[in-house]
C-alpha cells in the first residue's frame, strides 16, 4: 500500500514548522552576532504562523482524529499519546509566552532579549522532541494498524486546510500572510533583501 496522504501531509507540515522555528532562531542569533535588533515584523509574522496553523489546525486533527482512532484499535501507545496530547494542550500557552517575550524585547529594549532567546530555544527543543516522538512512535504504529477506511477518513481531514508552507493551498485570508512572510524574511532565509553585515 502506498504511503497514505495523511502521513505525507503530517510529515510535510512537521518539516515546515521545524523550518520556520529554526529560521526564527537563526535570525535572532544573526541579530545578536551583528549587535543589532532583528526585524521584529518578520519574527512576529513567523510566530503568528506557528500559532495559526500548527497550533490551531494541525494539532487539533491529531488530537481529535488520529490519536483517538489509534486508542480504539490498540493500547500499545496510550502513554505516548497521553504525553503528546498534554504537549498539544501546552502549546497555546507556550506560544503566548513567546509572543509576550518578543513584544517585551521590542518595546522595552535589549534587557529583554535574553529572556526571549531562552524561551525560543526551549520552545524549539520542545517541538522538535514532540514531532520526533510522533514520527518515530505514532506514525509507524498508525501505518501498521490502520486499514483503508481509517486512512480515507484521515486523508480527507488532513487534505482540508493544509499548511501553505508545506505545499498546501492557502485559504484567501492567508495567502497574503504567507506571501508577506516570504517577501520580508531576508535572504538567504526568505526572498527579502539580504541582511547587511555590520
Amino acid at each position: 500500500m502506498p504511503t497514505p496522504l495523511a502521513l505525507q501531509i503530517i510529515r510535510h507540515e512537521h518539516e515546515a514548522l521545524a523550518s520556520v522555528l529554526r529560521t526564527l532562531q537563526l535570525l535572532v542569533r544573526d541579530s545578536r552576532h551583528h549587535n543589532r535588533e532583528p526585524d521584529f515584523r518578520v519574527l512576529r509574522a513567523m510566530m503568528f504562523y506557528v500559532d495559526e496553523f500548527p497550533e490551531r489546525l494541525h494539532h487539533v486533527k491529531e488530537t481529535t482524529m488520529l490519536f483517538p482512532r489509534l486508542r480504539e484499535i490498540t493500547h500499545e501507545a496510550n502513554d505516548v499519546l497521553d504525553a503528546l496530547d498534554r504537549d498539544h494542550g501546552r502549546g497555546e500557552s507556550l506560544i503566548r509566552e513567546l509572543q509576550h517575550k518578543l513584544t517585551a524585547w521590542e518595546l522595552l529594549g535589549e534587557t529583554r532579549r535574553t529572556a526571549f532567546e531562552t524561551a525560543l530555544t526551549r520552545y524549539l527543543e520542545f517541538y522538535l522532541r514532540h514531532m520526533r516522538t510522533e514520527e518515530t512512535e505514532v506514525l509507524p504504529l498508525a501505518e501498521r494498524v490502520f486499514g483503508e477506511d481509517d486512512w480515507r477518513v484521515l486523508d480527507r481531514a488532513f487534505l482540508a486546510q493544509r499548511d501553505p508552507l508545506a505545499g498546501g493551498r492557502a485559504d484567501a485570508p492567508y495567502e497574503q500572510l504567507f506571501a508577506t512572510i516570504l517577501r520580508i524574511t531576508p535572504a538567504p532565509f526568505g526572498l527579502g533583501d539580504p541582511i547587511e553585515k555590520a
